[in-house]
């Protein structure tokens, strides 16, 4: 019975332990995602704020909307359509992915700091 406990003890920690680094990466993917979508050219359809401009549409509720959802968004991405260029050779999956990361992310967060480009 003390073994039967301790199995269940020890696969609550690690199933915490799992969630917790599947977290972690989550947020990773969304701050890469929000960097890559400023530093790849996509505020200059969509805009910095994500509200859209004469290029391109708004995609600041893209996160909420059931028409769009993480399938959908990528191949938009990597395949391009309805007016959109596609990145798919511009882009590796994984920075499509983070770039969905940040798209679909319910608290977007900021880019990180550019840094300073040596001439």
């Amino acid at each position: 019975m003390r073994c039967l406990s301790f199995l269940r003890l020890f696969s609550l920690i690690l199933l915490s332990a799992t969630a917790g680094n599947s977290f972690a990466q989550s947020n990773a993917d969304e701050q890469a995602g929000a960097t890559l979508y400023r530093d790849k050219g996509c505020p200059q359809c969509h805009g910095a704020d994500l509200k859209g401009n004469k290029k391109g549409p708004a995609i600041d509720t893209i996160n909420n909307d059931p028409a769009w959802p993480a399938e959908k968004i990528t191949k938009q991405i990597r395949d391009g359509g309805q007016k959109m260029p596609p990145f798919g050779d511009s882009l590796t999956d994984p920075e499509i992915a983070q770039l969905v990361a940040y798209l679909r992310a319910k608290d977007r967060p900021a880019p990180t700091a550019a840094t300073p480009s040596s001439n």
